[in-house]
C-alpha cells in the first residue's frame, strides 16, 4: 500500500535539512506515494521539487504578522492541525526545532504518527529555556526520531535514543563515481558557507604557515556569504597576510565536482555541524582529508581516522596545519586514505538512503494502527 506522507520544516530555501527534505519528497513521489510538502513561507532561492509533490501553504496569513509572537505561534499549530485534519496523511515528519514542536502540538490530538528528525548539534540549539519546557512535554509523543549522529542522538532522554534511528544525508548523485584524476593539482580547498562556525579564519591561518612550507601550493575557499560577517574576517585575514596570491575566496558553485575533484587536500575545520554534507561531498569524490572531529560527531560518523581521512580536535591550528603538510608531503598515503573514502557512496547513496527512510516510515505506520 502506497503511504500518504506530509513532510513540515519552515521553507525549501537552500540549506541542509531543506535539501534532504526535497530529495526525499522527489524520490518517494518518484515511488508512487502521495507527497505533500507543508511549509510555513516561500523562500527566495529555493530547491525545486518534483511535480508530483504538492507544497500547502500552512503558515501564518495576511494580517497576522500583526499580532503577538505567541498568537502567531499558537496560529501556525492551528492552521498546521487544520492541514492534517483535511488531508489525513498517513505518517507527518516534521525537519528542524520549531517544525518538530508545531508538528507535535498540531498531532497532539489526531491519530497520526509523528516522526522526527534532529538536525544539527543539540547543544546549543535544543538548551533554551522553551526547549526544556517543551522537550520534556512534546518529545515523548513522537513515534520515532530520525538523527544524523550518535552525538545528537545521546543528548536526548533514553526513550528518544531507544525509539530512533540514525540515517545518515544522502549524497548527491553528481559526485559519486567521478573519475579519479591522472595527477593532482598543487591546490589545498574547502567548501562550505562563509560562516562563523566553520571557522574558516583557522584554516586560513593554518595554510599561511604551510604556505612558507609549500610556496607552490595555494588555498580555494569555495562558498557562498552568509552575511554573518565572516567574509570580511577572511578578506581581512588575506590583506593582513599580503595572501592575495596564494589564497582564493571562489563564492559558490555549482560545479563543485569539478572543481575539487584534482585537489590535494580538502581541508574541513568547523567547531560544531550537523551531519556535514560538504564532507561526504569530498570524501565521495575521493580526496585526501584532513578534518576536525566537530561535535556532535558527524565527521566521526562517517569517517575513521588514519582510514579513510585524518580526524583532529576542533580549533587546533597546528593540527590543521601538521594535517595539510603530512598529506602534500605524502601523496601516495592521501591517495589511500581518498580511495577508502570513496566507498562512503555505498552506504550514503540516494537509493541506500531512501531505503532505510521508507523502512522506518512503514515500521512506524504499522505500529501506529
Amino acid at each position: 500500500m502506497m503511504r500518504k506522507i506530509a513532510f513540515h520544516l519552515n521553507c525549501l530555501e537552500q540549506g541542509g535539512a531543506e535539501r534532504v527534505v526535497t530529495n526525499l519528497a522527489n524520490q518517494f513521489a518518484d515511488k508512487g506515494y502521495e507527497v505533500i510538502i507543508a511549509t510555513e513561507w516561500y523562500g527566495e532561492n529555493e530547491f525545486q521539487i518534483d511535480p508530483k509533490v504538492r507544497r500547502v501553504h500552512v503558515g501564518l496569513r495576511e494580517g497576522d504578522e500583526k499580532k503577538h509572537r505567541l498568537v502567531q505561534f499558537l496560529l501556525r499549530v492551528k492552521y498546521l492541525k487544520q492541514f492534517l485534519k483535511e488531508e489525513k496523511p498517513d505518517i507527518l515528519i516534521p525537519f528542524a526545532r520549531k517544525a518538530l514542536y508545531r508538528g507535535l502540538m498540531a498531532a497532539y490530538f489526531i491519530k497520526i504518527p509523528v516522526l522526527i528528525s534532529i538536525r544539527t548539534d543539540p547543544a546549543g540549539h535544543y538548551e533554551e529555556r522553551s526547549d526544556k519546557i517543551q522537550i520534556p512535554i512534546l518529545f515523548p509523543r513522537a513515534d520515532g526520531c530520525v538523527f544524523q549522529t550518535e552525538g545528537a542522538r545521546d543528548f536526548f532522554a533514553p526513550r528518544l535514543q531507544k525509539n530512533s534511528r540514525i540515517i545518515l544525508n544522502p549524497i548527491n548523485p553528481k559526485y559519486i563515481g567521478v573519475p579519479e584524476p591522472e595527477k593532482r593539482t598543487k591546490t589545498v580547498v574547502q567548501s562550505g558557507r562563509l560562516v562563523d562556525f566553520k571557522n574558516q579564519p583557522m584554516l586560513i591561518k593554518a595554510f599561511v604557515e604551510v604556505h612558507k612550507k609549500h610556496p607552490d601550493y595555494d588555498l580555494k575557499i569555495y562558498g557562498g556569504d552568509s552575511f554573518d560577517g565572516t567574509k570580511e574576517i577572511l578578506e581581512s585575514l588575506i590583506a593582513e597576510n599580503n595572501a592575495q596570491d596564494y589564497i582564493h575566496l571562489m563564492g559558490a558553485s555549482d560545479s563543485l565536482e569539478k572543481d575539487l575533484v584534482d585537489a590535494a587536500v580538502f581541508a574541513f575545520s568547523s567547531d560544531w555541524e550537523g551531519l556535514p554534507n560538504a564532507l561526504m561531498e569530498a570524501m565521495a569524490l575521493g580526496l585526501p582529508i584532513v578534518a576536525t572531529d566537530c561535535p556532535c560527531g558527524g565527521p566521526r560518523t562517517i569517517m575513521t581516522n588514519e582510514v579513510d581521512g585524518i580526524l583532529i580536535p576542533i580549533k587546533n591550528q597546528k593540527a590543521l596545519e601538521d594535517g595539510i603538510n603530512r598529506l602534500i608531503e605524502n601523496p601516495e598515503f592521501g591517495e589511500q586514505l581518498g580511495r577508502k573514502a570513496r566507498e562512503i557512496a555505498n552506504r550514503a547513496n540516494g537509493e541506500a538512503i531512501f531505503e532505510q527512510w521508507r523502512d522506518y516510515i512503514e515500521e512506524i505506520c504499522q505500529n501506529a494502527k
